[in-house]
């Protein structure tokens, strides 16, 4: 399975050449996302056999890369389930983006770049050496960065692909030392050898905090989220929807591959850290998703809300395992990585989504759009699927994983450290405020872009997306419906990485009666998706029966209530704006809220305006002073260009020195 793997990552970079050769050209434009589709397609196959068939790991060695290490590639439970999630994610976007890329006026900016993109994915997936892990990371963070500059011409768009250019090669900075340790002092840059080594608790806890800096920055964990609702919204529709549904899972990969498997078992305060950031990056990132205005950027807010639930559930895992509770190590592992594949699923529907609307209307703004049901009806359909999915509601697929985490969190009082018996259940809190405030940020994003009257000529004039968007779509809609019906099988699915990663695994759930979800114990907890769908079916049925069976049929004439508002003018109905305002004041001091009310004087005819913004505290407080700082000393060591050759050899030499007692030191 290997082989196959590595070759189709081969024909993905071969289909970047053909793009590059071939640039300009409608039908290569489809012809290469349907190549990547495929290939995407065949990688998920994989995935799913390695996963279905508990095939044990396959690895070969590419002579490529360093002269005396090569390139180390293997393909286990881990990866195979992390490759299905990107093959899925993968062959719906390349679908998608056969209809959509009709849409671009420069499709040669973005055809290049984009199988090279998922080749570089593929390959961090597969990588089993730090250089070819490193090098395929650089690469992806690369050509996602030239992805991002595809509409180079809007200067928003400019400063975004700087921005993400610098987190990223930081990120990429403090891997390469996180890799470094785990080597140690012999250099043994191959897994296989760093799962050897001896480290102290401390150097494991500096391991494991480089990690989350290194993966957090590409996820999007807080405070080094600042890139991402830029950079996501500023890409091409399709390529969001990998970035955000595909790419950062990519980097919970390394986060997990390094905490789970290389760095070998860790204390269990290591655990903290990564469930209090995750816990605060959560209730965060969808506290910004509900003031926002941009429709895209509030995608990828959301998105960083849901890194932070999976990172909670990875420290939860990290806590249980340090204790030796394995059956709940696997539970809470189980949570996350089947969130990370739900995730995946609404969270790229609901980027084409956004795609669909942003090509019949031209419109990101929330306040500019409106009554889309009416227009887009198909693409309103799917809309609402994907949003009841993001909002963790039932049946669909988001409330299992969440409800699984829940029960993690519920079996807390058997940790054995008061700290975290106080820690869990607080985290708990806080990823219960983050579902509530995901469920108002959706029915905020929901109504305000396809309920209501058009609030603009362009939304008045939609129509209709292409076939092969909603193709993609329906696909993705789909999966999140049978993932919520019978999560029993994704669960089964991803078992073989968790027992790889702690051990054990839940009990096998493909035999149990209606579909229901056993995690724990039957007496102590149980979920059905399919019985919840038909209590739905039927209960609301039953409802629109007696309706129209005992309804009076006389006609009936009176004026239609008018909510108040005599005006039908689309200006008075909820805005974005008007949704979020309470949220907006409530939060203030977090949000860093203000209001401003320009009232004109008594006999002025203009318009009395109300002007809210927020602001992001980590970037006013901590990435500007850094930007300051570092402006101020750039210029302060710019003299250091005119010195005289002594000088620049005295320099030299000293750094010769420094390093070498620093290499003497760490022998």
């Amino acid at each position: 399975m290997i082989e196959i793997a590595a070759s189709t990552a081969l024909c993905l970079l071969m289909l970047s050449f053909v793009a590059t050769a071939m640039r300009g050209r409608l039908a290569v434009s489809a012809a290469v996302y349907l190549g990547c589709a495929v290939s995407c397609f065949a990688l998920a196959l994989v995935g799913v056999w390695t996963l279905a068939t508990q095939a044990g790991a396959s690895a070969m060695r590419v002579p490529v890369g360093l002269p005396w290490l090569g390139a180390h590639l293997r393909l286990d439970a881990l990866s195979a389930a992390f490759l299905t999630l990107l093959g899925t994610g993968g062959a719906a976007a390349s679908v998608y983006a056969i209809g959509y890329g009709r849409h671009e006026h420069e499709p040669h900016r973005v055809l290049p770049f984009y199988p090279g993109f998922l080749a570089a994915m593929t390959l961090v997936l597969l990588a089993d050496d730090a250089f070819t892990f490193l090098l395929s990371w650089e690469v992806m963070s690369l050509l996602s960065w030239a992805l991002v500059l595809t509409h180079h011409r809007e200067e928003e768009n400019r400063t975004a692909g700087y921005l993400y250019l610098v987190m990223a090669g930081f990120g990429t900075m403090v891997l390469l030392l996180a890799f470094g340790l785990m080597a140690g002092a012999g250099g043994a840059y191959d897994f296989a050898a760093m799962r050897e080594v001896a480290r102290s608790p401390a150097l494991a806890a500096l391991v494991l905090a480089l990690m989350m800096v290194g993966a957090g920055s590409k996820a999007g964990l807080m405070p080094l989220h600042v890139w991402l609702p830029v950079a996501h919204p500023a890409a091409p529709s399709h390529v969001s929807a990998l970035m955000s549904g595909v790419m950062t899972k990519v980097a919970l990969y390394g986060f997990v591959r390094v905490a789970f498997d290389l760095l070998g078992p860790v204390a269990w305060w290591m655990s903290v850290p990564v469930v209090v950031v995750g816990a605060v990056t959560a209730v965060m990132g969808i506290l910004f998703a509900n003031v926002d205005g941009d429709g895209k950027r509030v995608l990828a807010y959301s998105t960083i809300e849901n890194i932070g639930v999976i990172f909670t559930a990875l420290g939860l895992a990290l806590a249980f395992r340090a204790n030796e509770m394995a059956g709940l190590a696997a539970l809470a592992l189980t949570a996350g990585l089947v969130h990370a594949m739900n995730h995946m699923m609404f969270k790229s529907l609901l980027f084409m989504v956004a795609g669909a609307v942003l090509n019949a209307t031209g419109q990101r703004d929330l306040d500019g759009l409106g009554g889309l049901i009416h227009r887009m009806p198909k693409t309103a359909f799917l809309a609402l699927v994907g949003v009841t999915a993001i909002a963790a509601l039932p049946p669909l697929n988001g409330f299992v994983s969440e409800w699984m985490l829940f029960q993690a969190v519920l079996q807390s009082p058997n940790l054995p450290q008061p700290g975290l018996q106080f820690l869990v259940p607080a985290a708990g809190g806080l990823l219960a405020l983050a579902a509530a405030l995901a469920a108002a940020c959706f029915v905020r994003f929901y109504g305000v872009v396809f309920l209501g009257r058009p609030r603009s000529d362009a939304a008045r004039e939609a129509g209709e997306t292409d076939r092969w968007s909603l193709t993609a779509m329906g696909a993705l809609a789909l999966l999140c419906v049978l993932a919520g019906i019978v999560p029993g099988v994704l669960i089964d699915l991803v078992a073989p990485a968790v027992e790889l990663a702690v051990g054990a695994g839940l009990p096998l759930q493909a035999g149990n009666s209606w579909f229901t979800l056993i995690p724990v114990a039957e007496g102590r907890s149980s979920y059905s998706g399919f019985l919840v769908m038909v209590f739905i079916a039927v209960s609301g049925g039953a409802a629109a029966w007696l309706v129209h069976r005992l309804g009076s049929r006389r006609l009936r004439r009176a004026p239609a209530w008018d909510c108040g508002l005599p005006n039908a003018d689309p200006v008075t109905q909820y805005g974005s704006g008007s949704f979020a305002q309470p949220i907006r004041r409530v939060m203030a001091p977090v949000l860093a809220a203000r209001e401003t009310v320009t009232m004109p004087p008594p006999g002025d005819r203009a318009a009395a305006r109300l002007a809210a913004r927020t602001e992001d505290l980590a970037w006013t407080r901590v990435y500007m002073p850094i930007i300051a700082f570092v402006g101020a000393a750039a210029t302060r060591f710019n003299a250091l260009q005119f010195l005289t050759i002594r000088r620049y050899l005295s320099l030299v030499f000293g750094s010769l020195i420094l390093l070498l007692t620093g290499l003497t030191i760490w022998n």
